[in-house]
This record gives C-alpha cells, structure tokens and sequence, in this order.
C-alpha cells in the first residue's frame, strides 16, 4: 500500500514487456519509456520470475499471446490464480479478435491490437489500465477490515443499502455477533490470540454470506454485521451457528452472542434492522455461553420504555425525581459492629411510571453517555448530605459513590469531583469513590493513571464487584485501590455451601496480601455475618443491618449511634 500510494505521487512505475519478438519490445519500450521503468522479457518463463521477484513494485505487465517456453495464455492464467499477482493489470498483444475476447475473460484488463502504429492510443490504454488498477487497490484497502477481510461498517451500509434498492427491498434478515468480553481475552492471553479468534470468527461469516447471499462487516473491535436474505426458521438458523461457532472458536473460555432482526414485513430501512438486532444481542450481555436472542414484541416494549426513559431524564435531573438513599457500612472488626460509612444509592420516582428501581436505568444511562449526568447529580447530593451530618453531629461520615466507565475517561473528572467537593466545604477523602472490577480492564493503563491521579488528591478507591473474573492475578498488584468488595453473588450460599465460603476466603485472603481492607455487600443474616467476621472481613453492608435510607432517616441512624457511642 505505501508503494502505491508512492507511485499515485507521480514517482515511475514500473512495466514489463513480455514479448519474444526483439523489434516489437524495442517499439514498445520506446513509446513508454519516458512515462514508465521499463523491464523486458523475451517468454512467459522467464517473465514469470521477473513478475514473482517484483511484484510488490510493478504496476501493468504487457503480454504477447504467442511465445515459446510458456505462452501468454498460461502466463496470465498462473498471473490470475496468484492472488499476490493477480491485482497487476494485465494487457495483452494481439492481431486476432478471437483471442481478444478470450483474454479479456481470462482476466486481462485490455488489449493492443498489431501493429503499433498509434502510439497515443497505446499510452492511454496503458496509463488508464494502471489507474484503474490503483485505484481498485485503493478502494479495497478502505472498504476491508484487514484482519477479517470483511467490509469496513460504513462501506457496508452504503453498499446495503444500494444492494436493497436494486433488489426491490426483498426481505432480508440483519444479525449482530458479539465476543463476549473480548477486552478479557487480550489482557489474559494476548492479542494475538484474540487476532486469531477474530479471524476465525471472520472465516465463518464469510462461509455464511457465501453460502446465502448477502454481505457483512466488522463493525467494531469485537462486533461483526451479517446481512443476508430472510430465512423463515430463524430460530433454527441461528441455533445452528451457535453449535458450529463452539465448534469453530474451539475454546470453551470464549462465547458468543448473536442478536438478530428477522424481516417481518414492516418498513424498517437496513440501519433500523441492525439497531433491533442490536438491542436483542444486549439481552444477552450476561450471558456467558454462546447464545442467541432475537427481537420481538417484548424487546420492542422494552425499548419504548427505555426511550421514554431516556427522554424524560433531564427533566428528572431538574425537579429533583432522582431520590438518593444511603446503606450504612458496618464495620466489624471489634467486638460491637461501628457505623464507619455508607454508600449512595439512586432510585426514580417517575411523576408517570412510579419508583423505577436503578436497574432499569443504570445500564441504559450507561450504554448512551447520560449516566455522566446521574453520576454527577448523585455525587453533588451526596456530597451536601455529608457536609449537613458534618454539621450537625460533629464528625464525617464518608460515602462512597460509583464512578461509572464513561466517568473515567471524562478527561474533566477531577476537576469535576474537586469541585463538588470544593462547593460543599468538604476534604476529598470524604467521598469513596467505587469503579467497578470490569471498569479496569477496558483500558487498564489509562485507568490506572486516572485512579493513581484521583487517589494523590485524597480521594479513596474501592473497586466494586471483585471476584466476578475480569482482573488477573498479575493486574491486581498494580491497581491503585483503597478497599475490595466483594459482589454479593458470592455472599448469598455461604451458609450452605463450603465452596462458596473457601471462595469468599481466599479473596479475602487476596486483599490481605493487597493490604486493603475487604467490604462484604448483600449480607441479610447473622450466620452470614458471622461467617465473614471469622474469615476476617472487615466491613459489612446489607439488610441485616439496615435497607438504604434516606437522608432524613439516616441522619437519625446516626444521632442513634452518638447516644449509644
């Protein structure tokens, strides 16, 4: 590519003349030589090694028909069945209409007739063979994904959508393949293997639209589009790649998810269709098996509902319909459990919809950018709570909030948090500042330079939801952090089942080594607490000690606890 792209500069490109008649290359030569380097062969034999031995440098091969040691038929059928020659344009010599016609199908880009008695036509013929050839390199480079070799995701849309206005709209059925936390299997085992996954992947989309029509693309680092005609057992087609991809991807560690839209005769336009199956490969997103989803009536109520969502946030923002809540954290080292702090907690009360729990919205916030918004709505209230129980009983009670992905690549973020703290007359280390265990693997250099930097100015770290698998062993001792918690999945069976317990121990044992303390979320009863004490976790969090509360009651929790101090 950088040596076409040289040429396209007006350097010389190179041409070889394959010709066994001394006078006719001498001719030739003479009419391209001040435009072109010119190189000679007197048969196909020896042409053919000139051709493999320059072949990232020439631009147009001229080629005789009748010549011994290999004539120019078969030289251009082993040129046209060499796909690293086969995009060097070939123009053929002939007197003879038949072999014109013959050539052309045979993959010659032109021909020049005998004699050679106009020079201008023949430079032309040759200057426009070469452009036309450049040119068609150019547009592949831009139109593939150089690892796959599927289409780029602008190029397919725009050639989708050309394809379905020739065909009259025909049903067509849009599917959307997703590795399931590729980011982890590039920290874990490198990208190169995950270079190698990808290709395969790209392999059996391209059997696929092979064997059924139809066109795909790598949409991002991870996602691939597969457009191709309706099929009237979807269901059954898609339960058929899923069995082949675990065959294919070879490695149980790695899954799939496949989301679809199956053309069901409404006027949707080809990017509608991707955005539906889209959202059905998102339902998928916690699923780690390789499966697949496809939209229906109950995906479409659910995504009217998140677009209202979505349109009535900023109106929530400003009448305040964001209720933030606060579950104590108790810590439990001595003998009688101490309130230490608490972490926010948000819920909506929609005007409309009633109180919407943040698991309707959370995600959602996530997915489009907005939940910068929220989280800055939450920390500021936070932060003026804190400050008010400051006030009132004398002393800080620090508070931990989330600080979501989006947030952490807010190249603002500290001055933001800075400045919320600034305004509500607070040092920083009274916000705890919770990023979740995945949050670290996205970009994990980029985040532990922004954590590093949110910890030097006196802000404390927790990562949340430790144990769920994204960090290694070797990625841990670099993360800056404050404290684990672990994420409640792991808390519910330690009662029954030993193994979910000698879990929960050995991550505490992890955070020994860290020498950070361990907060256990989710913990409803005594035997649950108990159970955590003796493995040696520090701080507790869940019902059984209370349910998240209001500013108003947790202030009153806390004028209880200075009575009892």
């Amino acid at each position: 590519m950088q040596e076409l792209l040289k040429r396209k500069k007006g350097l010389h490109r190179k041409v070889i003349i394959v010709d066994d008649e001394f006078i006719q290359r001498e001719m030739l030569g003479a009419m391209l030589s001040d435009l072109y380097e010119v190189d000679f062969a007197e048969n196909g034999a020896v042409a053919l090694e000139m051709i493999r031995r320059e072949q990232n440098t020439l631009s147009l091969i001229i080629l005789d028909l009748h010549m011994p040691e290999m004539d120019g038929y078969s030289l251009l059928s082993v040129i046209k069945n060499e796909p690293e020659l086969s995009r060097i344009p070939v123009i053929v010599l002939t007197s003879e209409r038949e072999a014109e016609a013959k050539s052309l199908r045979m993959g010659a880009s032109d021909f020049i007739t005998k004699p050679y008695d106009m020079p201008d036509v023949i430079r032309a013929r040759v200057s426009r063979s070469i452009e036309l050839a450049e040119n068609s390199i150019i547009i592949h480079e831009t139109e593939r994904d150089e690892l796959t070799g599927l289409f780029h995701k602008e190029f397919f849309f725009e050639y989708g959508k050309m394809v379905d206005k020739q065909n009259d709209y025909a049903p067509m059925d849009a599917i959307v393949l997703d590795v399931n936390r590729f980011h982890v299997i590039n920290e874990l085992y490198g990208r190169s293997y995950g270079d190698l996954v990808l290709r395969r992947l790209g392999n059996f989309i391209h059997d696929i639209v092979n064997g059924s029509g139809g066109l795909a693309c790598r949409s991002d680092s991870n996602c691939f589009y597969v457009y191709i005609p309706h099929s009237d057992d979807i269901d059954g087609l898609l339960n058929k790649y899923t069995e082949l991809l675990k065959k294919i991807i070879g490695d149980s560690k790695i899954s799939i998810r496949i989301g679809a839209c199956s053309d069901d005769r409404t006027e949707l336009d080809m990017e509608q269709r991707f955005d539906r199956a889209r959202l059905a490969c998102r339902k998928l997103r916690r699923t780690y098996t390789t499966s697949f989803s496809i939209y229906d009536s109950v995906l479409h109520d659910k995504e009217l509902h998140s677009e209202r969502l979505i349109s009535d946030m900023d109106r929530a923002l400003e009448e305040k319909q964001f209720i933030v809540v606060y579950q104590p954290k108790y810590d439990i080292r001595g003998d009688k459990p101490i309130l230490s702090s608490a972490e926010a907690l948000v819920r909506w009360k929609h005007p409309d919809l009633g109180m919407i729990g943040p698991g309707e919205f959370i995600s959602l916030f996530e997915d489009n950018g907005l939940i910068q918004k929220l989280d800055r709505y939450v920390w500021s209230e936070t932060a003026a709570n804190i400050r008010s129980w400051k006030e009132c009983f004398g002393h800080s009670v620090p508070v931990s909030v989330n600080v979501s992905r989006v947030d952490i690549f807010n190249p603002l973020l500290s001055e933001i948090l800075t400045g919320i703290m600034k305004t509500a007359g607070l040092e920083n280390g009274e916000l705890l500042l919770e990023i979740t265990e995945s949050a670290y693997t996205d970009n994990s250099e980029r985040i532990i330079d922004t954590v590093s930097s949110l910890r030097q100015m006196g802000f404390r770290i927790e990562m949340d939801d430790f144990g769920c698998g994204y960090s290694s062993l070797n990625m841990l001792t670099s993360l800056p952090i404050d404290a684990l918690k672990l994420d409640m999945k792991f808390i519910h069976n330690i009662c029954v089942s030993p193994k979910d317990l000698r879990l929960v121990e050995i991550m505490i044992e992890i955070a020994r080594l860290l020498e950070v303390p361990v907060i256990a979320e989710g913990v409803e009863t005594a035997e649950q607490m108990e159970l955590l004490k003796n493995a040696g976790c520090d701080i507790i969090q869940g019902y059984y000690f209370s349910r998240p509360l209001p500013p108003e009651d947790f202030a009153k929790l806390l004028e209880k606890e200075k009575e009892n101090a």
